[in-house]
Protein backbone atom coordinates (compact mmCIF):
# COMPACT_ATOMS: atom_id res chain seq x y z
CA UNK A 1 0.00 0.00 0.00
CA UNK A 2 2.83 2.43 0.88
CA UNK A 3 6.33 2.47 -0.58
CA UNK A 4 8.89 5.10 0.49
CA UNK A 5 12.32 5.12 -1.15
CA UNK A 6 15.29 7.32 -0.17
CA UNK A 7 13.15 10.08 1.35
CA UNK A 8 15.15 13.20 2.23
CA UNK A 9 13.90 16.38 3.93
CA UNK A 10 15.96 19.44 4.85
CA UNK A 11 15.07 22.59 6.77
CA UNK A 12 16.79 25.93 6.25
CA UNK A 13 18.55 27.39 3.23
CA UNK A 14 22.08 28.56 3.88
CA UNK A 15 22.93 26.05 6.60
CA UNK A 16 20.35 23.35 5.93
CA UNK A 17 19.56 20.71 8.53
CA UNK A 18 18.83 17.25 7.15
CA UNK A 19 15.81 16.13 9.21
CA UNK A 20 15.16 12.97 7.18
CA UNK A 21 18.16 11.36 5.53
CA UNK A 22 17.55 8.57 3.03
CA UNK A 23 14.59 6.84 4.71
CA UNK A 24 13.11 3.81 2.93
CA UNK A 25 10.33 1.45 4.05
CA UNK A 26 7.16 -0.23 2.84
CA UNK A 27 3.78 -0.94 4.45
CA UNK A 28 1.51 -3.76 3.32
CA UNK A 29 -2.24 -3.28 2.88
CA UNK A 30 -4.12 -3.47 6.22
CA UNK A 31 -0.83 -3.49 8.16
CA UNK A 32 0.06 -1.14 11.01
CA UNK A 33 3.68 0.00 10.72
CA UNK A 34 5.44 1.81 13.55
CA UNK A 35 8.09 4.54 13.51
CA UNK A 36 9.77 4.90 16.89
CA UNK A 37 12.57 7.10 18.15
CA UNK A 38 13.41 10.00 20.41
CA UNK A 39 12.06 13.51 19.88
CA UNK A 40 13.63 15.24 16.88
CA UNK A 41 14.65 12.05 15.07
CA UNK A 42 12.49 12.89 12.02
CA UNK A 43 9.57 10.50 12.45
CA UNK A 44 6.82 13.17 12.48
CA UNK A 45 8.44 14.85 9.48
CA UNK A 46 8.03 11.59 7.55
CA UNK A 47 4.29 11.62 8.31
CA UNK A 48 3.93 15.28 7.29
CA UNK A 49 5.49 14.45 3.93
CA UNK A 50 3.23 11.44 3.44
CA UNK A 51 0.04 13.39 4.19
CA UNK A 52 1.03 16.32 1.96
CA UNK A 53 1.68 18.98 4.63
CA UNK A 54 5.38 19.20 3.77
CA UNK A 55 5.97 19.73 0.04
CA UNK A 56 9.75 20.18 0.21
CA UNK A 57 11.21 16.70 -0.07
CA UNK A 58 13.23 14.44 -2.34
CA UNK A 59 12.87 10.74 -3.05
CA UNK A 60 10.03 8.49 -4.22
CA UNK A 61 6.66 7.83 -2.55
CA UNK A 62 3.96 5.49 -3.81
CA UNK A 63 0.59 5.06 -2.07
CA UNK A 64 -2.02 2.61 -3.39
CA UNK A 65 -0.09 2.29 -6.64
CA UNK A 66 0.02 6.05 -7.29
CA UNK A 67 3.42 7.76 -7.47
CA UNK A 68 3.11 10.98 -5.49
CA UNK A 69 4.43 14.45 -6.22
CA UNK A 70 4.66 17.33 -3.71
CA UNK A 71 1.29 18.65 -4.98
CA UNK A 72 -1.53 16.20 -4.23
CA UNK A 73 -4.98 15.75 -5.75
CA UNK A 74 -8.25 16.11 -3.84
CA UNK A 75 -8.79 12.36 -4.18
CA UNK A 76 -5.50 11.78 -2.36
CA UNK A 77 -6.65 13.75 0.68
CA UNK A 78 -9.84 11.70 0.80
CA UNK A 79 -7.90 8.43 0.88
CA UNK A 80 -5.07 9.48 3.23
CA UNK A 81 -6.00 11.07 6.56
CA UNK A 82 -3.97 12.00 9.63
CA UNK A 83 -4.62 12.18 13.38
CA UNK A 84 -2.36 14.70 15.10
CA UNK A 85 -0.66 14.65 18.48
CA UNK A 86 -2.46 17.60 20.09
CA UNK A 87 -6.21 16.89 20.26
CA UNK A 88 -7.00 20.54 21.03
CA UNK A 89 -4.63 22.32 18.65
CA UNK A 90 -5.86 20.29 15.67
CA UNK A 91 -9.49 21.36 16.19
CA UNK A 92 -11.00 24.76 15.31
CA UNK A 93 -12.06 26.28 18.66
CA UNK A 94 -15.12 28.02 17.16
CA UNK A 95 -16.42 25.03 15.22
CA UNK A 96 -18.87 22.61 16.79
CA UNK A 97 -18.42 18.86 16.47
CA UNK A 98 -21.07 18.91 13.74
CA UNK A 99 -19.26 21.59 11.72
CA UNK A 100 -15.92 19.81 12.15
CA UNK A 101 -17.37 16.61 10.70
CA UNK A 102 -19.62 18.03 7.96
CA UNK A 103 -17.01 20.37 6.47
CA UNK A 104 -14.83 17.61 4.92
CA UNK A 105 -17.99 15.94 3.54
CA UNK A 106 -18.97 19.19 1.80
CA UNK A 107 -15.45 19.69 0.41
CA UNK A 108 -15.41 16.22 -1.12
CA UNK A 109 -19.05 16.25 -2.24
CA UNK A 110 -20.17 13.27 -0.18
CA UNK A 111 -23.90 12.75 0.42
CA UNK A 112 -25.93 11.67 3.49
CA UNK A 113 -24.04 14.03 5.79
CA UNK A 114 -26.37 13.60 8.78
CA UNK A 115 -26.25 9.82 8.63
CA UNK A 116 -22.47 9.77 8.18
CA UNK A 117 -21.91 12.11 11.15
CA UNK A 118 -24.20 10.08 13.40
CA UNK A 119 -22.53 6.80 12.40
CA UNK A 120 -18.95 8.00 12.92
CA UNK A 121 -19.78 9.59 16.29
CA UNK A 122 -21.20 6.27 17.44
CA UNK A 123 -18.15 4.42 16.17
CA UNK A 124 -15.72 6.58 18.17
CA UNK A 125 -17.86 6.40 21.30
CA UNK A 126 -19.20 9.95 21.45
CA UNK A 127 -22.81 9.70 20.30
CA UNK A 128 -25.45 12.26 19.36
CA UNK A 129 -25.22 14.17 22.67
CA UNK A 130 -21.82 15.58 21.63
CA UNK A 131 -22.84 16.72 18.15
CA UNK A 132 -23.26 20.44 18.90
CA UNK A 133 -20.56 20.88 21.52
CA UNK A 134 -17.40 22.95 21.06
CA UNK A 135 -13.85 21.63 21.65
CA UNK A 136 -13.54 23.47 25.00
CA UNK A 137 -16.58 21.52 26.21
CA UNK A 138 -14.80 18.19 25.61
CA UNK A 139 -12.16 16.38 27.64
CA UNK A 140 -8.80 15.53 26.12
CA UNK A 141 -9.87 12.00 25.29
CA UNK A 142 -13.14 13.20 23.77
CA UNK A 143 -11.26 15.70 21.61
CA UNK A 144 -9.02 12.96 20.31
CA UNK A 145 -12.06 10.80 19.56
CA UNK A 146 -13.43 13.73 17.56
CA UNK A 147 -10.11 14.07 15.70
CA UNK A 148 -10.28 10.34 14.86
CA UNK A 149 -13.89 10.74 13.70
CA UNK A 150 -12.89 13.62 11.44
CA UNK A 151 -10.20 11.44 9.85
CA UNK A 152 -12.57 8.50 9.41
CA UNK A 153 -15.60 10.31 8.00
CA UNK A 154 -14.10 10.46 4.50
CA UNK A 155 -13.63 6.67 4.56
CA UNK A 156 -9.87 6.72 3.90
CA UNK A 157 -7.70 3.74 3.04
CA UNK A 158 -4.64 5.02 4.93
CA UNK A 159 -4.56 6.48 8.44
CA UNK A 160 -1.45 8.31 9.68
CA UNK A 161 -1.18 8.57 13.48
CA UNK A 162 1.27 11.11 14.92
CA UNK A 163 1.62 10.19 18.61
CA UNK A 164 -2.17 10.16 19.05
CA UNK A 165 -2.08 9.30 22.77
CA UNK A 166 0.98 11.17 24.10
CA UNK A 167 -1.05 14.19 25.32
CA UNK A 168 -3.57 12.03 27.21
CA UNK A 169 -3.77 10.48 30.67
CA UNK A 170 -2.61 6.86 30.91
CA UNK A 171 -6.11 5.46 31.42
CA UNK A 172 -7.43 7.44 28.45
CA UNK A 173 -4.47 6.33 26.34
CA UNK A 174 -5.59 2.71 26.69
CA UNK A 175 -9.14 3.59 25.61
CA UNK A 176 -7.92 5.43 22.50
CA UNK A 177 -5.50 2.63 21.57
CA UNK A 178 -8.25 0.03 21.86
CA UNK A 179 -10.55 2.25 19.78
CA UNK A 180 -7.90 2.64 17.05
CA UNK A 181 -7.26 -1.13 17.04
CA UNK A 182 -10.98 -1.88 16.61
CA UNK A 183 -11.39 0.74 13.87
CA UNK A 184 -8.34 -0.49 11.98
CA UNK A 185 -9.73 -4.03 11.91
CA UNK A 186 -13.33 -3.14 11.08
CA UNK A 187 -12.41 -0.70 8.31
CA UNK A 188 -9.39 -2.70 7.08
CA UNK A 189 -7.14 0.36 7.25
CA UNK A 190 -3.44 0.64 6.51
CA UNK A 191 -1.82 2.63 9.32
CA UNK A 192 1.50 4.24 10.19
CA UNK A 193 1.90 5.01 13.88
CA UNK A 194 4.59 7.40 15.09
CA UNK A 195 5.51 7.28 18.78
CA UNK A 196 8.37 7.46 21.24
CA UNK A 197 6.49 5.04 23.53
CA UNK A 198 7.58 1.46 22.87
CA UNK A 199 4.59 0.04 24.77
CA UNK A 200 2.19 1.85 22.46
CA UNK A 201 4.13 0.78 19.37
CA UNK A 202 4.26 -2.89 20.38
CA UNK A 203 0.52 -2.88 21.16
CA UNK A 204 -0.51 -1.52 17.75
CA UNK A 205 2.12 -2.52 15.20
CA UNK A 206 3.20 -5.66 13.38
CA UNK A 207 6.55 -4.17 12.28
CA UNK A 208 8.57 -1.31 13.75
CA UNK A 209 11.31 0.89 12.28
CA UNK A 210 13.70 2.55 14.73
CA UNK A 211 14.81 6.07 13.73
CA UNK A 212 17.63 8.28 14.95
CA UNK A 213 19.21 11.39 13.41
CA UNK A 214 16.87 11.21 10.41
CA UNK A 215 17.71 7.63 9.47
CA UNK A 216 16.13 4.22 9.97
CA UNK A 217 18.63 2.14 11.92
CA UNK A 218 16.79 -1.18 11.84
CA UNK A 219 13.39 -2.84 11.47
CA UNK A 220 11.95 -5.23 14.03
CA UNK A 221 8.83 -7.33 14.33
CA UNK A 222 6.59 -6.80 17.36
CA UNK A 223 7.81 -10.17 18.68
CA UNK A 224 11.46 -9.13 18.39
CA UNK A 225 10.69 -5.85 20.14
CA UNK A 226 8.92 -7.51 23.07
CA UNK A 227 11.75 -10.05 23.48
CA UNK A 228 14.48 -7.34 23.31
CA UNK A 229 15.95 -8.97 20.21
CA UNK A 230 17.50 -5.78 18.84
CA UNK A 231 20.76 -5.62 16.90
CA UNK A 232 21.68 -1.94 16.67
CA UNK A 233 23.25 -0.40 19.81
CA UNK A 234 20.81 2.54 19.73
CA UNK A 235 17.78 0.23 19.66
CA UNK A 236 19.18 -1.75 22.59
CA UNK A 237 19.73 1.49 24.48
CA UNK A 238 16.20 2.68 23.66
CA UNK A 239 14.67 -0.59 24.86
CA UNK A 240 16.63 -0.46 28.10
CA UNK A 241 15.70 3.16 28.74
CA UNK A 242 12.00 2.40 28.17
CA UNK A 243 12.00 0.17 31.27
CA UNK A 244 12.27 3.19 33.57
CA UNK A 245 14.74 5.64 35.04
CA UNK A 246 17.97 4.21 36.40
CA UNK A 247 20.91 6.38 37.50
CA UNK A 248 23.50 3.79 36.47
CA UNK A 249 21.88 3.49 33.04
CA UNK A 250 21.88 7.27 32.50
CA UNK A 251 25.61 7.39 33.11
CA UNK A 252 26.13 4.74 30.42
CA UNK A 253 23.94 6.38 27.74
CA UNK A 254 25.87 7.27 24.61
CA UNK A 255 25.04 9.34 21.54
CA UNK A 256 24.75 6.61 18.91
Amino acid sequence: MIEVTNLRVSFGAKHATRAVDGVSFHVEAEETFGLVGESGCGKSTVLRVLCGLNRHWEGEITIAGETLTPKRSRAFFKNVQMVFQDPYGSLHPRHTVNTTLTEPLAIHGMDRADARVAAVLDQVGLGAAFRYRYPHQLSGGQRQRLAIARALILEPKVLLLDEPTSALDVSVQAEILNLLTDIRRSRKLTCILVSHDLAVISHMCERIAVMNHGQILEELSATQLSSNAAHHPYTTQLLTASQGYDRALVEKLADV
